[in-house]
């Protein structure tokens, strides 16, 4: 029997909300059916309009809220909502931490895996954290704008002050574009692939308050280039590097292949846990850098190094945790698939001093298994992967090494339980706490730190 929805498209009904999503989306049931509906919150009542009908369930838009939760949070700016900057803005910030430890909680039991969470590590100012901003530039009105999409779609909201990132990034923005449009600088028109300039990225060192300011367009030619480079140096005196990234290609990919120094160095200088990192315009490095701190400080301490230890880092970008671990390990091997991170990474470890370090450009499945080959037997081996989670192969090659502790740092819950699975079916289990770390406060995401032994 084909079973019919028990809502109606563009209907309202009253709804008492159960639980959140992992986008932070409140959930309804009618008939056991369930409504997932933006900025409701568990234990509140609400008037809902039907926006979406789906064959297992349906999208629903707050009209009223009936009886409110004692964790909303009523100032609101409907600019972060609409372009979903801050999607937990509604939402206390102790709430959101809890949010995030139960999160993982049930990921776990999903795959029914018993493991403990412990509560969430939080910051004291849960906002105006980021280091990194890249903020779109497109014509509004018949002027040049910077602000961000629209969510689902490429409508660019106009926002001057954008609430997680620093304060003095997003001053640097404005100056920016006041100049652009000073220059008549055109803006990118993505129907047409036209236009000059499609981004205006600002990274700022937190510790350091260099500045980098990179110019991402479409031309090889930026008309005006050396007026707009001097007018921002005039305005802006903390700006070490202004840089020109050229994307030609229609696509959503933010960057392109060639960057271009125009001003100054091409990299910026910032600390981490007391170590110099050059950071470049294609550089990862966490946007959060009192929370990366917590995250690198606890990571270290859960791998409980001595110093006769060897350590793998299989994901070593430029070198932030590996060096990190460094100062307390005998030697740590590096493998990275971007090479100029690698590059990076081998500029930090001499700026640092540190010689007990070994960096390599690679698939770290391929490169575990030629350390294999030449007789490496780690200690320690950390993973520290993108979202997807690490590859089925990747985890063989971990195990085949035979390591009495992997530190799992994770940004996904999702495939770090699915992959802490793979790894309990080869003999490595969880023994202590998971431990979630909120580097992104006022949004969804969720990092933590899982340690398995043998």
């Amino acid at each position: 029997m084909k079973r019919t929805a028990p809502v109606l498209k563009n209907e309202n009904y009253d709804v008492d909300i159960t639980d959140l999503t992992y986008q932070g989306m409140g959930v309804a049931k009618i008939d056991d059916f369930p409504i997932f509906i933006e900025d409701a919150l568990p234990t509140e009542n609400v008037t809902m309009k039907v926006i979406k009908v789906k064959k297992n369930f349906a999208f629903g838009k707050v009209i009223k809220i009936n009886q409110k939760s004692a964790d909303r949070v009523e100032s609101v700016d409907k600019a972060y909502t609409q372009t979903g900057i801050t999607p937990l803005q509604h939402l206390k910030y102790d709430a959101q931490l809890e949010f995030k430890r139960h999160q993982i909680e049930e990921d776990f039991k999903k795959l029914k895996l018993d493991v403990q969470v412990d509560p969430t590590i939080g910051m004291d100012k849960p906002y105006e954290y980021r280091n990194k901003a890249q903020i779109p530039v497109r014509l509004i009105n018949g002027q040049l704008q910077t602000g961000f999409y629209r969510k689902h779609s490429h409508d660019l909201v106009p926002i001057e002050d954008f609430y997680i990132q620093d304060p003095e990034i997003d001053k640097a923005i404005v100056v920016v574009r006041d100049i652009l449009r000073k220059y008549r600088i055109k803006p990118y028109d993505e129907r047409v692939n036209g236009g000059v300039i499609r981004n205006v990225m600002v990274r700022r060192g937190h510790y350091s308050h260099e500045m980098m300011i990179v110019l991402i367009t479409r031309t090889e030619k930026l008309p005006s280039n050396k007026e707009i480079v001097a007018d921002i140096t005039k305005a802006l005196p903390e700006v070490k590097s202004i840089v020109q990234n050229v994307n030609p290609k229609k696509t959503n990919a933010l960057m392109g292949k060639e960057n271009k120094v125009l001003a100054g160095q091409s990299t910026i200088e910032d600390t981490l846990l007391g170590l110099k990192f050059e950071i470049s315009a294609n550089s990862f490095y966490q946007v959060n850098p009192v929370q990366t701190e917590k995250l690198y400080d606890l990571a270290t301490k859960k791998a409980d190094l001595s110093a006769d230890d060897t350590v793998i880092d299989a994901y070593c970008g430029i070198g932030t945790i590996s060096l990190s671990m460094a100062r307390v390990a005998k030697k740590v091997y590096g493998v990275e698939i971007v090479p100029e991170a690698v590059e990076d990474a081998k500029k930090n470890a001499k700026v640092n001093g540190i010689n007990n370090v070994k960096f390599v450009a690679g698939y770290a499945e391929d490169q575990m298994a030629k350390w294999q080959e030449d007789g490496l037997k780690p200690d320690v081996i950390v993973v520290d992967p993108p979202r997807k989670g690490l590859d089925g192969t990747l985890i063989d090659s971990v195990v085949k090494m035979q390591p009495k502790r992997v530190v799992y740092v994770s940004c996904n819950p999702a495939t770090l339980a699915r992959d802490v699975k793979l790894f309990n079916e080869q003999g490595y289990q969880v023994n202590q706490p998971i431990q979630p770390v909120d580097q992104f406060p006022q949004t969804v995401h969720i990092e933590s730190i899982t340690v398995l032994t043998k």
